[in-house]
């Protein structure tokens, strides 16, 4: 089905780090086999994208930003007929996808099972220029999804706000607590951060079933916000404190005195490892999610690993598979958390605004409405 509205786009380009962002007019060519187009209604603001913008990862320019989306399928390319789940795919459903398509034939992908750690992994609005096909970035108004692209269609029922809450966060976490480090029924879980991925990982402990969730994290609002929303059961904010160690005592003392049974570090901060290390319980587990960035060293006791038997473990990023679950998953998830509440909406026009907000974290989490 043909669309001639869409095949011209204003687009959010980054041209230069640290620079104004630009809005372009970009052509959106008709699908080929294995591929679509849709209408963005949301792209994501990710604390990723503040990254990008200013430098701190090996990117090509000029580049369409924004690796989250939510749309509605404007035109279908040969061949394409079922969303992830094997669901029949039409024009008008709305959907979400993937950030990124991992190549399949790398050692990673095809001998060790890890396609997050993909080799030759493309990822939309981090390494797909302008001139490499359609918009591939969604801050636009249209873009074009690449053959190997995950598309899942959202539920009847669910806010696309809501769903826009965890866009990123959410699926992330599903690799994590599903594929890295599972949260056991019963067990005290502390979440360093409260920001979208720390909220996804309470939310999704307390759904596992945890026994008690410890958010620890700031600024004090964003604390605030998810006690009101019962996101965590206790909230203990790292950032206005003077000694840090003063809230690592109440992380134990909430936790029976031993420290927790899982320790999620979502912060992207070096510092909060250490000091993530000491909340938990000898023979617990420490998963670091956060450190998507270099942001640099710091110096760790190794003895506090080996005294603690501590098992600690990296997650990289997330899948197409993951996002499906994750999409399964809003259902549960809107029905228990308001997380409508955690988004805050800015025209596409106000791009940057969007970024230092994020980068301020003055709010928990940003999405553009072109």
């Amino acid at each position: 089905m043909e669309h001639s509205d869409h095949r011209r786009t204003r687009a959010i380009v980054l041209r230069e780090f640290d620079e104004p962002l630009e809005v372009r007019q970009l052509d959106v060519p008709a699908p080929g086999p294995g591929e679509l187009v849709v209408r963005v209604d949301f792209g994501g603001v990710c604390g990723t994208d503040v990254h990008l913008h200013s430098g701190r990862l090996d990117i090509p320019t000029p580049l369409v930003l924004g690796h989250e989306g939510l749309g509605r399928v404007v035109e279908l390319g040969p061949g394409v007929t079922d969303d992830a789940h094997g669901d029949s795919l039409a024009v008008g459903d709305t959907v979400m996808w993937a950030s990124s398509i991992s190549c399949g034939t790398c050692v990673p992908c095809r001998m060790q099972g890890e396609p997050t750690l993909c080799e030759r992994r493309t990822t939309y609005g981090v390494n797909l220029a302008v001139g490499s096909g359609g918009p591939a970035g969604s801050w636009s108004h249209y873009m074009s999804l690449r053959s190997g692209t995950s598309v899942v269609k959202v539920p009847d029922g669910v806010d696309p706000v809501a769903a826009m809450s965890l866009a990123c966060a959410g699926p992330t976490m599903i690799h994590a607590l599903y594929g890295r480090r599972p949260v056991r029924l019963g067990e005290t879980v502390v979440v360093q951060g409260s920001g979208p991925v720390g909220l996804a990982a309470a939310a999704m402990a307390q759904l596992a079933g945890a026994a008690s969730v410890i958010v620890v994290g700031g600024p004090a609002a964003r604390l605030e916000l998810a006690a009101e929303l019962g996101i965590g059961d206790v909230h203990l904010d790292m950032i206005a404190v003077d000694d840090p160690g003063s809230v690592i005592e109440k992380v134990r003392s909430s936790s029976g005195g031993r420290g927790a049974d899982l320790v999620i570090e979502c912060t992207g901060a070096p510092r909060a490892v250490p000091e993530g290390i000491q909340m938990a319980r000898r023979g617990g587990a420490y998963l670091s999610v956060g450190q998507y960035t270099d942001q640099g060293e710091i110096s760790i006791n190794p003895h506090q690993i080996v005294y603690r038997q501590l098992a600690v473990i990296g997650s990289w990023g997330f899948t197409g598979a993951h996002l499906a679950a994750y999409v399964s998953l809003l259902p549960a998830l809107v029905e228990r958390y308001d997380l409508r509440r955690l988004v805050t909406e800015f025209p596409m026009e106000q791009c940057e605004q969007a970024l230092r907000s994020v980068a301020g974290g003055t709010l928990v989490k940003a999405v553009l409405r072109p």
